[in-house]
């Protein structure tokens, strides 16, 4: 299992403590973050892209990322250049990005790029185990399509992910702890 940081809300000046501490991975959201923090870090991590992906910038992300976690259009899948995960939408949640579960299949047998596995954000709840029945669809869907990759789990439910099978965890508040947005 890999721990991704996942730096939202860390001004660039702030990653130099998680190349010390020995993490490996950075996770960003937004495209022009990702860009101001490689230009201050560049290699100190692998970089992966874990926020919604606009097609309009999935050459600037192909260009520093290893791995995007969050595929889920096919006009950003044709201009992408690097491996992805799939985000599926498993709460069928209007405010969250991702493939609807019964066009999965489709979605990724169309899909220009090497798609490794699935990826999902259940709704926020207060109790870990809320989060079960999400991630443990999640591996049902990817072990139907052959898929080895998962990318779920946040520092509110990273436990349950793990149980359940995740190979990528995405930890900001652990790490960090609350900051203001």
């Amino acid at each position: 299992m890999t721990i991704v940081a996942a730096t939202k809300y860390v001004p660039p000046e702030d990653l130099g403590v998680l190349a010390e501490a020995g993490i490996g991975v950075v996770g960003e959201n937004r495209a022009q973050d990702l860009e101001a923090k490689h230009a201050l870090h560049g290699e100190a991590f692998r970089w992966h892209f874990i926020g919604h992906l606009q097609s309009r910038k999935a050459k600037a992300v192909s260009a520093i990322c290893e791995l995007v976690h969050s595929l889920d259009s096919e006009s950003a899948a044709k201009k992408l250049e690097i491996p992805a995960l799939v985000q599926v939408n498993l709460a069928g949640e209007e405010s969250k990005s991702g493939v609807d579960p019964d066009e999965l299949e489709a979605f990724v047998e169309r899909c220009p790029v090497e798609v490794r596995g699935l990826s999902t954000m259940p709704p926020l709840a207060g109790d870990p185990e809320e989060s079960r029945r999400y991630f443990r669809r999640l591996r049902a869907l990817a072990e139907q399509l052959g898929l080895k990759e998962l990318s779920m789990g946040t520092s509110q439910d990273y436990r349950v992910a793990a149980e359940e099978g995740a190979t990528y965890i995405r930890v900001g508040s652990t790490l960090y702890g609350t900051r203001s947005r």
